[in-house]
């Protein structure tokens, strides 16, 4: 450890502050997108006792995922006193409005610009849908915010916990071991998505692949946000396993590993790479080093790398185009008996809202979900006992 770490952690736990979001300031350039919190590649700590990689990363609002890709050669269970522990600095801002929140489920994070501090973007971990509980892409909106939210699991949910020999009441009150956390910020989406805490139990699931489709946070994160976000905010939901941004006069390449069920090749890695590459340049390919290219995608550590220098683009690529999935008042959202799952191209994702939304092929849709609730990108039957999903239950 060099003589700077002590004053860049300092740096962190300031940028960290009460609510435990990590605050970054925005690039003074129009156009950049990469972040940090000082000038290194990455920070590092001295392990000052005998502890777990989860609780560093509880420490410092880092998510399980991140903190493990970032360490492979250490033990998450055991790190001594006296290790060395590396820690995210730099990050590429996910390609997607810097307007209110973007949640970047291929990395486990989210990006609150808000509107009281504009200059700034608050990060936060958070866990995302299993492999066969997708969290859906697109843009919606927060709906409503409710404290200490009561949990009614779904009749789906239930069955696979008895399954399992865990006998879940039709009512969970709020409390401490409430999956919902004190908070929970609701989604204008069929199916009761929302962004919500977790109980003390599960504390150590995020950053992982793990919820029924729902964003969930640490406890102290998700009522930072309740108290800061309004109802009505703009919620973009990415799913960004490769980034490319500019920062001062440097291009730079963010690689991360990929979900379950969704393992690419590394030539596919790679086109998806260059394809960005030729978007964040206006179109051209730069003489950019592959090299530096091809390790990045190698690692698949969430780390930026440099990959070229040159002069940046006067004017930014606008962001990705996203599916609207924000479809009526929040009342007939209530009234929808279907889950939109995780989609894969904005058509889909239009004819699985549409479907869900309206009331006249409402019975049709049901009828359909349940022929096909275990196939990806279809509308699954919301039980009438609850949401079809959107809720973290264990796993």
């Amino acid at each position: 450890m060099n003589f700077r770490t002590p004053v860049v952690l300092c740096l962190i736990l300031l940028a960290i502050g009460q609510a435990n979001a990590t605050t970054y300031t925005m690039p003074a350039r129009k156009g950049d997108t990469v972040v940090a919190l000082s000038p290194e590649e990455t920070l590092t700590i001295i392990s000052d006792h005998d502890q777990t990689l989860l609780d560093i990363a509880r420490r410092f609002n880092l998510g399980q995922t991140e903190i493990v890709t970032i360490n492979p050669k250490l033990d998450r269970w055991l790190i001594k006193k006296g290790d060395v522990v590396r820690l995210p600095n730099r990050r590429i801002l996910p390609d997607s409005p810097h307007d209110g929140i973007t949640l970047n489920i291929a990395e486990y994070r989210m990006y609150y610009y808000p509107a009281g501090a504009l200059g700034t973007v608050r990060s936060y971990a958070h866990g995302v849908g299993r492999q066969d509980w997708q969290t859906p892409l697109g843009r919606t909106t927060v709906a409503k915010k409710v404290k200490n939210p009561a949990w009614h699991p779904p009749e789906s949910i239930r069955r696979e916990h008895a399954a399992n020999g865990d006998f879940l009441p039709e009512i969970v009150p709020p409390g401490i071991h409430n999956p919902l956390g004190a908070y929970a910020l609701y989604l204008n989406l069929p199916g009761d998505y929302r962004i919500h805490g977790t109980d003390i139990d599960k504390i150590f699931g995020i950053g992982m692949q793990i919820t029924h489709g729902c964003v969930r946070t640490y406890p102290e994160d998700i009522e930072a946000l309740y108290n800061s976000v309004e109802i009505g905010t703009p919620v973009y939901i990415v799913k960004q396993p490769i980034k490319v941004g500019w920062l001062d006069n440097t291009l730079y390449v963010e690689a991360h590993p990929d979900l379950e069920g969704e393992e690419k090749t590394q030539d596919q890695r790679f086109a998806i790479a260059l394809a960005l590459i030729k978007k964040a340049n206006k179109g051209e390919e730069p003489d950019f080093d592959q090299v530096a290219l091809n390790k990045a995608l190698t690692d698949i550590d969430g780390v930026p790398v440099a990959i070229y220098e040159g002069v940046a683009p006067e004017v930014a690529a606008a962001p990705a185009a996203l599916p609207d999935l924000v479809k009526g008042s929040v009342a007939s959202k209530k009234k929808g008996a279907n889950q939109a799952e995780n989609t894969k191209s904005k058509t889909k994702v239009d004819k699985a809202t549409a479907k869900a939304k309206s009331a006249s092929d409402k019975k049709e849709a049901e009828k359909t979900a349940k022929e096909n609730k275990a196939t990806k990108n279809k509308v699954v039957t919301k039980p009438k006992s609850g949401s079809a999903g959107g809720y973290y239950h264990g796993g």
